[in-house]
């Protein structure tokens, strides 16, 4: 009895704490993401996957910066230029582009990070032309 009591406190607090970071997130789908980079291109993209990464099948944005995760704090002020503008930012499916953009948002950037990364986004890209 006490076990299910704690699973089941155990499972809504999970829950909670998820349904809280994700909300304090914004998020945006690859097809909005695409429409959005194509018609405006001041648009700043961050991309936080590993140069070999940007070099291999899945491609690169051209004009998105890049900044692998694991630098991101000691170069977060490569990013201050941008402080008062929406930056959209993108990995491969979107685990570090998520955590990037909760990093980021808690040191005063306003950013949305694409649902699916750059692997929803070179099938969408691909399966267009």
């Amino acid at each position: 009895m006490k076990l299910s009591a704690f699973v089941i406190l155990f499972i809504t607090l999970t829950f909670k704490m998820f349904a809280q970071a994700t909300s304090e997130v914004p998020s945006i789908n690859v097809d909005e993401f695409i429409k959005l980079v194509e018609k405006d291109s001041s648009v700043i993209i961050l991309d936080v996957r590993t140069p070999a990464e940007l070099t291999g099948p899945l491609g690169k944005i051209q004009r998105a910066i890049n900044i692998p995760i694991q630098e991101l704090p000691g170069r977060i002020n490569e990013l201050k230029p941008y402080k008062d503008q929406q930056i959209y930012v993108i990995c491969r499916t979107q685990n570090r582009s998520f955590a990037s953009s909760q990093s980021l948002n808690k040191n005063g950037f306003k950013t949305v990070y694409v649902i699916g990364g750059m692997t929803e986004y070179f099938n969408k890209k691909n399966n267009n032309k």
